[in-house]
């Protein structure tokens, strides 16, 4: 089981830190959190036997990339501007997954500096090749493209190896064809001027991985997509499949909303010339129905992956909306099997829905660590290592945070950083993996100065979020709520809500997701009270908040000195 995010933490961040610092560090007040609870359900379906549920990473979990060994099978992600980076899951049924670890765990590895939470690290693949596993990316504004190894997937993973040949590409993949040779393929700018807005190529170039560099002339291997008469939009996410003599170039197309699609093409030699399918696409979601029931949508970004029997699935992004293209979950992963019954792949038929039950692979069922999908509830009591899927925004620079100066809690330094600064904020996050879902913690915090605040916050980025807290103001304790529905907005937010608290003990705090609308609550050793009721929920939304990330529950502190 890879390190958990606060042994990363700890042993990443940089020791000896300036002595004024350190002083500084011992006068924050501090919060202390209890436990956390998570709980969340949608409802729909249950699957019978043989059966397995869409999707099977619930929640930001976007952009899978996933590789099978013998048995094994590794499935990473997309994480921006998070950190720790780009989860690493294993799986032997390829429905229930585990995380093992996350492959960017030392703050030194890539540094995220005050980049929006949209930025950062791009759509990652794996591969496995002569008992190396490597994970190749771009840090999107924070250096470009590169590729990690490790030995044991679980980690620790190597510094980045940069690849200064894909410069203002995205989306890199390697791929050994038949003789062992090395290809490296990418999104990248079409040859000469771009001729219309999204107008993109996918890139193939020879991989040394013994020199661990790219080298020979790069080669375009499709101009703009699958027809450019129709002016097609971000051919990206490529990854290349040898079968029957072929070699099959699999790409996303149509950008990552509503049209978002999964295109093929082949060729006899890995460098092409490509002839795309002419059924494609052979995935998506677009114009269906729009009041079809429990829809999904924006399906693509596919990886393709053969288990030992010989039959091959594919592990996709889709969105799940409460409203029109209006989600809070962010960009999930789903299985779906592919069919190969023809000489060309298929996931979906043409008007096809994604079904939201599905028959399993002919794998022996495994369970995961902790569920992923359908409705569940964990409680996080703090009693050791947080789990490696917790996560905080951007690389920190010093410890804030522990979980052994009072044993069974989680302690939060209340720094001087504010949730919409664009910083490293004493903020500990995990997903909203469903729709209707709640968050709960106590918190015990007595706030010395106005401004001082400590509680749960919801987030979608730095411009977007709700805070719940235990807070001081004009020399009073009490319990508030702010928000914060833009840039136009104070980066501590906007007091929307307020109550009197005279207690000096544990609070307990609670966010409640249904769909568009949050409710908050508070319980201060008298019962549940509401603090507010049916606040507008879409700006934790993509569709409103922007962006490729979905929206994260979790304690957070701040010091108003």
């Amino acid at each position: 089981m890879g390190r958990s995010i606060i042994a990363a933490v700890i042993a990443g961040v940089l020791a000896g830190a300036a002595a004024s610092a350190q002083a500084a560090e011992e006068t924050w007040p501090e919060a202390r959190f209890s436990s956390f609870i998570y709980e969340g359900g949608d409802g729909g379906p249950t699957p019978g036997p043989g059966q397995y549920r869409n999707p099977i990473l619930s929640g930001f979990y976007p952009d899978p990339g996933n590789t099978r060994v013998g048995e094994d099978y590794y499935l990473v992600t997309s994480t921006f501007s998070y950190f720790p980076g780009i989860p690493v899951f294993h799986s032997r049924d390829l429905v229930n997954w585990t995380q093992i670890g996350n492959a960017i765990d030392r703050p030194d590895q890539l540094d995220f500096g005050n980049l929006g939470l949209s930025r950062g690290v791009f759509a990652p693949t794996i591969e496995h090749h002569d008992g190396l596993f490597y994970i190749l990316n771009t840090c999107v504004d924070c250096g470009g493209n590169f590729f990690i190894t490790a030995t044991d997937p679980a980690g620790p993973w190597s510094d980045p190896v940069w690849l200064p040949d894909l410069e203002g590409g995205i989306d890199p993949s390697l791929f050994f064809d038949a003789e062992g040779q090395g290809w490296i393929l990418n999104n990248g700018p079409p040859e000469g001027e771009p001729q219309y807005d999204g107008h993109r190529a996918i890139w193939i170039q020879r991989f040394d991985p013994a020199a661990q560099r790219t080298f020979g002339p790069r080669t375009v291997l499709v101009n703009g997509g699958v027809d450019f008469a129709t002016k097609p939009i971000w051919i990206e996410g490529p990854n290349l499949i040898h079968r029957n003599g072929w070699y099959y170039l699999v790409c996303a197309e149509g950008g990552t909303a509503e049209g978002h699609s999964q295109v093929v093409l082949r060729s006899r030699r890995p460098d092409g010339p490509y002839v795309a399918y002419e059924g494609n696409p052979i995935l998506t979601q677009k114009g269906l129905a729009v009041d079809r029931l429990r829809p999904v949508t924006s399906a693509g970004h596919a990886d393709l992956v053969q288990t030992p029997e010989g039959d091959w699935w594919a592990t996709f992004l889709a969105v799940r909306p409460y409203g029109p293209d209006q989600y809070n979950t962010g960009r999930e992963t789903f299985l779906m099997p592919v069919d190969w019954s023809g000489e060309w792949p298929r996931i979906t038929s043409p008007g096809e829905v994604l079904p939201e039950i599905a028959t399993r692979p002919d794998l022996p069922a495994q369970a995961a660590a902790a569920p992923m999908t359908g409705p569940f509830r964990v409680e996080e009591s703090f009693d050791g290592p947080l789990p490696p899927s917790w996560m905080m925004m951007r690389n920190p620079r010093e410890t804030w945070f522990d979980l052994s100066s009072r044993p069974g809690w989680l302690t939060l330094r209340a720094r001087p950083v504010d949730l919409g600064d664009n910083a490293n904020p004493s903020f500990l996050a995990r997903r909203q993996q469903h729709q209707n879902a709640s968050a709960e913690t106590e918190v015990e915090f007595a706030p010395t100065r106005d401004g001082d605040r400590a509680g749960l916050a919801a987030l979608q980025s730095d411009d977007f979020w709700y805070f719940l807290a235990v807070a001081r103001d004009e020399g009073r304790n009490r319990l508030e709520l702010r928000r914060r529905a833009g840039p136009q907005e104070a980066a501590d937010g906007v007091l929307i809500a307020e109550a009197p608290l005279t207690v000096t003990g544990p609070v307990r705090l609670k966010a409640v997701a249904r769909g568009p609308v949050y409710d908050f609550l508070y319980d201060a050793g008298e019962g549940w009270t509401t603090l507010a009721r049916d606040v507008d929920g879409t700006i934790l939304s993509t569709r409103t908040a922007g962006g490729f990330v979905g929206a994260v529950f979790g304690p957070h502190a701040r010091s108003a000195r």
